[in-house]
């Protein structure tokens, strides 16, 4: 492969360890994609290499693709990648084959924004300021790339090392939820570790969407709801990874959070939606702008304007 000698930066990453100089093409592909890892959330980057030959030539797409976008079709690279994945039964999403899903944000002038949903239920967005819808989607296919081809090594496996990370990063990050809705996190958490352990193995985008709903579960007080009820882990995880986070789902919570918000306006005290939903569109547009999966604040944005949709106009106010 020919690759311009021009040193080039890796754009728009902003607080997100962006800006460090590529390496010329003569170095290795380890060495290269070392500088990309610092823009990621994934750790150990001194360690990102090429997982094997058939899925080689995508390391060097995604390098090209900086800067030289009139040559490599990011987008399509992307389809290829995954396509690939589900030829050597490496697919995620069972029978969701290779199906990478976009989806544009209606907007009448720009910055044009763009998200993809890969196979396995992993989102990301355009992190970079897109004057054109085709920009949009192929910023959001960049950064989708990077993290599908980074996946591919072996640290992105759920093993005993990484759940114990996980299981304390998840617990730092429930205890600012818990203490916003006076919720005790420890049933998601041991929900959380046990879904873990019965994925061993499986990376992590592999494992988003399942990943997704639980977040999503806790956040809403279904889990909570479920130990009241008594219903074991077991029967929690395994009732829920069968099922799809689907419009039904997301119907089911809606209603529940629109339940909320007519409990909350007959006492005086409305906004529920309102306050939560802000939150969402916060914390979705910093994890788009620093190019991080973004499922789940998605799907709580999603859900949040469902319910306002549902929830009585005079009890919104």
């Amino acid at each position: 492969m020919s690759v311009p000698p021009k040193k080039r930066r890796f754009c728009g990453l902003r607080g997100a360890g962006a800006g460090g100089q590529f390496a010329r093409s003569g170095r290795r592909t380890r060495t290269r994609y070392s500088a990309l890892a610092g823009a990621m959330v994934y750790p150990e980057p001194s360690r990102w290499g090429a997982p094997d030959a058939a899925l080689a030539p995508l390391y060097d797409d995604v390098y090209r693709a900086d800067g030289v976008l009139s040559t490599v079709n990011v987008v399509e690279a992307l389809q290829e990648f995954w396509q690939v994945k589900a030829a050597r039964g490496g697919g995620a999403g069972g029978g969701g084959g290779a199906l990478v899903i976009y989806e544009s944000v209606p907007a009448a002038h720009p910055p044009y924004v763009c998200y993809v949903t890969l196979p396995g239920g992993a989102c990301f967005g355009s992190f970079q300021n897109c004057p054109t819808k085709a920009e949009a989607r192929r910023s959001a296919a960049k950064i989708a790339l990077m993290n599908s081809v980074f996946n591919e090594h072996e640290s992105r496996r759920i093993s005993e090392h990484f759940i114990e990370k996980a299981v304390a990063e998840a617990r730092a990050s429930f205890a600012g939820d818990a203490a916003a809705h006076h919720q005790d996190p420890s049933a998601g958490i041991a929900a959380f570790r046990f879904m873990l352990e019965a994925n061993k193995g499986r990376t992590m985008l592999e494992f988003q969407e399942l990943m997704t709903v639980f977040q999503l579960l806790h956040w809403n007080g279904s889990l909570r709801a479920m130990r009241e009820r008594q219903c074991s882990r077991q029967e929690v995880v395994a009732h829920y990874s069968a099922r799809a986070l689907d419009d039904a789902m997301r119907e089911q919570m809606a209603r529940e959070w629109a339940a909320r918000e007519r409990d909350a306006a007959s006492g005086a005290a409305g906004g529920v939606i309102r306050t939560e939903l802000a939150r969402a569109e916060r914390e979705l547009r910093a994890a788009r702008l620093a190019a991080r999966e973004l499922r789940f604040p998605k799907e709580k944005r999603d859900i949040l304007l469902l319910a306002a949709r549902l929830a009585p106009p005079q009890q919104q106010q």
